[in-house]
């Protein structure tokens, strides 16, 4: 993970944009006060940002659909906050649903969120500038607390030392398996990428149908080329990006996605598809995907029995030397500098990221906390869902190869209009490789990033 550190020259811009903020407050009447800060009447310096007037009222939270039972679970838990909990998409596969809300509230100085859950890992990248972020390391979230989340963790969320989002939980890829099939067929755990491919020719061979893997969905970079080491999004700087997607640590993982793909053991429906859920559900042997995978994907999704779903260390590339492993998602709380409720808002975001009543016992994936993520672990390992330990989960959350960034441009995005059609249409994946390079280039491009290869 990348920690983005603006530059003397980022921090002058910012300067001035603030400048530029509040001469636009003092000729605007239509504005609210809490829309400026800094300085603006009625507002406090403390925790390290300008404060907007402190009311009672209900608590505004923005949550996903995953993350509805959350909120729903701190209210029922905490009866005297009101809240308003507000549905929204999370931002999924980038949407950037969240900026452009965030964008007309400061047009119009009223609307912003309390507390907000966001499904991807770069919002940082745009909400510091656009002052929704508020500062958490500052006094509103003790270093304690901090210092026990996951070794890099919030990096996502840190900007020149100052933390601006909490970690919701660590999306690390493992290698999931129906281990009760896999003895059936006589296989063994793939160990390397090379074992990984030679069994999925085995499968199209020796049991047609059955699925060694899934290359349908718009993560499908985020589990396979990440894991990879391939240099598809390596955030160098604030504003800057280096991006080369035909380097040998690319091109040999498009090659393995394209021999699975093209002889049928590795699926290009998606996970969540209605056609992958009726006609594959039942035909999954081998299945690399993130931490989320094991409830979100075979409990719930696909409803494979009780007893058949196991995890093992993602593959490795022979000789690689240290291990790596991808991610997909995780997600990340922020609060507002607008929110009139900080108190209420800093109790709930400190609450959803760190208690055990909803990060160890409930929630669907790996907690970034520590503290909640060993009880998480002891929590599914006794559900009797799995067919063996999660360990591998543990062993995977400091795994992840840091030189894939969170920038302001989706990935998923890109891929979903760059590859993805061509893979339906019958394309190889290594041939569209340059492509997928030159359309990285123009949405960092497009967003302010220099791009170097």
């Amino acid at each position: 993970m990348t920690v983005n550190k603006p530059s003397s020259s980022q921090q002058r811009a910012v300067s001035r944009r603030r400048s530029a903020s509040l001469a636009g407050c003092a000729a605007t009447v239509l504005l609210t006060v809490s829309a400026c800060g800094g300085g603006t009447a009625g507002t406090t310096d403390k925790d390290g940002f300008a404060q907007a007037p402190q009311k009672d009222g209900a608590l505004t939270v923005w949550v996903d659909a995953t993350r509805m039972d959350a909120a729903k679970l701190y209210q029922k838990l905490h009866p005297e906050v009101k809240l308003d909990i507000v549905s929204y998409d999370g931002n999924a596969n980038g949407s950037n649903y969240l900026q452009t809300k965030v964008q007309l509230f400061n047009r119009t100085g009223k609307g912003w969120p309390d507390v907000v859950f966001s499904s991807q890992n770069n919002e940082v990248s745009w909400a510091v500038d656009a002052g929704f972020a508020a500062p958490l390391n500052k006094g509103l979230v003790d270093s304690a607390t901090l210092g026990q989340f996951a070794k890099g963790a919030n990096d996502v969320c840190t900007v020149d030392g100052t933390v601006y989002c909490l970690r919701n939980d660590l999306s690390q890829a493992v290698l999931w398996y129906n281990a009760p099939l896999l003895k059936q067929f006589g296989y063994t755990v793939p160990t390397t990428w090379e074992e990984y491919q030679q069994l999925g020719q085995k499968v199209a061979k020796e049991h047609p149908g059955f699925l060694v893997g899934d290359a349908g969905d718009s993560f499908t970079p985020e589990i396979y080329l990440w894991a990879s080491k391939c240099g598809a999004n390596d955030i160098t700087g604030p504003k800057s990006v280096t991006v080369n997607t035909t380097s040998e640590a690319c091109t040999r993982m498009a090659k393995l996605l394209d021999v699975l793909i093209k002889n049928r053991s590795m699926s290009i429906s998606g996970v969540f598809s209605t056609d992958f859920g009726k006609n594959q559900a039942d035909k999954v042997l081998l299945m690399p995907g993130p931490a989320w995978f094991g409830g979100a994907v075979f409990r719930d999704t696909l409803k494979t029995p009780a007893k058949q779903i196991a995890a093992a260390p993602l593959p490795q590339w022979q000789g690689d030397g240290s291990p790596s492993t991808g991610n997909v998602g995780g997600g990340t709380w922020l609060l507002s500098q607008h929110s009139t409720h900080i108190k209420a808002a800093t109790d709930f975001l400190k609450w959803v990221t760190t208690d055990n009543a909803y990060q160890g016992e409930k929630a669907p994936g790996y907690p970034a906390y520590a503290p909640a993520a060993e009880a998480w672990l002891k929590g599914q390992n006794a559900s009797g869902y799995f067919a063996s330990d999660l360990s591998a989960l543990k062993d995977a959350s400091s795994q992840v190869w840091p030189k894939w960034g969170s920038g302001q441009f989706s990935q998923e995005a890109i891929w979903a209009a760059t590859v993805k059609p061509g893979i339906t249409q019958g394309k190889s994946i290594v041939s569209m490789l340059p492509a997928w390079q030159n359309s990285i280039t123009k949405y960092a491009q497009s967003n302010g990033y220099k791009v170097s290869q």
